[in-house]
């Protein structure tokens, strides 16, 4: 096998967005959040380098009512004075990558890999709304939906739980969620983590 074959990926880009819409075509960005790994799923940066953004909503703005209805704290932020214009949101990401990553990188093997939950959704608001964070990424993606479902199918094994916060402790690297936030960006990359954690130790070689 040859060198190139043997090499492995440089690093994960755990990325979660919400979005003002279920609708993707219709739906603009209200907040990110990123985490960046190696392939271990050790952290390359400290906590505080976490990215979590709330994007600021123009006024007049619309969010469609499940969003509305379930996101209405998340909505007030972005509406707030703490929230960030889009484009600052792609230049912190992309400096992030820079810093840790060693981004742009000319190759594409050496680029590091988008990685999350049914990240194909957030991919495609990404390439949108994201350019410079965009140009930076390997063209692969690392969907840890697509385990869970080989999981449940064809290991027959039960879902893990993102709720157990014990179990989130257990698998996360660092530690230290303290409760389970569903649709919080930040929280739901920390979840994704943790659970492919969970299934690499019971896929692993050693099983």
């Amino acid at each position: 096998m040859s060198e190139k074959e043997l090499k492995k990926t440089s690093a994960y880009v755990w990325f979660d967005a919400e979005f003002t819409s279920l609708e993707l075509d219709q739906a603009g960005l209200l907040q990110v959040a990123v985490i960046v790994t190696d392939n271990e799923l050790k952290r390359i940066h400290p906590p505080e380098a976490d990215l979590n953004l709330c994007i600021r909503l123009e006024e007049g703005e619309p969010v469609s009512a499940w969003v509305a209805e379930n996101l209405s704290g998340l909505v007030s932020q972005c509406r707030s004075d703490e929230a960030v214009a889009v484009g600052e949101a792609d230049r912190r990401i992309a400096a992030l990558l820079d810093q840790y990553c060693n981004t742009p990188c000319e190759e594409m093997a050496d680029r590091p890999v988008l990685a999350g939950n049914s990240i194909h959704n957030d991919w495609f608001l990404m390439r949108k709304f994201l350019p410079e964070f965009t140009r930076r990424l390997h063209y692969r993606l690392l969907d840890v939906s697509t385990i869970k479902i080989q999981w449940q199918d064809w290991v027959g094994g039960e879902p893990f739980d993102k709720e157990s916060v014990d179990l989130l402790n257990q698998y996360f690297p660092d530690g230290g969620i303290d409760a389970a936030n569903a649709h919080d960006a930040l929280f739901d990359i920390k979840a994704s983590i943790a659970e492919l954690a969970f299934y690499r130790a019971h896929l692993g070689p050693s099983n």
